[in-house]
């Protein structure tokens, strides 16, 4: 287990209530993608963190946008380090990240049951209540009667579906 100092826990949340360039609904601690901040020295902070895929655009706004926050809190040299190990998963979103996907319109990703590999099946593109488990959800109205779209939305990360009840489309963050 890691050891954190109080000055760590109050930079990690300053780097942590940085908006995601992508969805600036969510912060970076909310998407879980900052993993630690640690102090170096009498003036020097290093920051890993993880991006959600390993060719994610938004890494150097992310990484940034840290050291702008960082530094406007008197912080003079900051370090921001890329770990791919443990990988980000959907599973490290935060519930209130979930909560606020869900608000902006978002379905959030769905809980995975176990840690192991994502399996890629390209079965049905609806979803019925009592069909899945765990069907995606419209965000607008709760329906679980929804349909895929297409496979890629704004993002690499989002699938774009529509609510076949209230009939309106919208993206699901997808399971990673």
């Amino acid at each position: 287990m890691v050891t954190t100092t109080p000055l760590e826990a109050e930079l990690f949340k300053i780097a942590g209530a940085v908006p995601d360039p992508e969805l600036p609904v969510l912060t970076l601690e909310e998407l879980g993608v900052v993993r630690a901040v640690r102090v170096h020295g009498a003036d020097a902070v290093e920051v890993e963190l993880t991006p959600t895929y390993t060719g994610c655009p938004a890494l150097e706004a992310m990484s940034s946008d840290i050291e702008r926050a960082l530094h406007a809190h008197g912080v003079r040299e900051v370090t921001v380090r890329t770990v791919l190990s443990p990988a980000w998963s959907t599973d490290d979103i935060s519930d209130e990240g979930r909560r606020k996907l869900r608000e902006f319109g978002i379905a959030p990703p769905r809980v995975r049951r176990d840690a192991g590999a994502v399996t890629v099946t390209l079965g049905p593109t609806r979803t019925h209540d009592g069909e899945e488990a765990d069907p995606v959800r419209c965000p607008h109205c709760g329906s679980a009667d929804t349909e895929l779209l297409s496979r890629f939305s704004s993002t690499a990360c989002k699938a774009l579906r529509r609510c076949l009840v209230c009939r309106e489309p919208f993206d699901h963050f997808k399971e990673l």
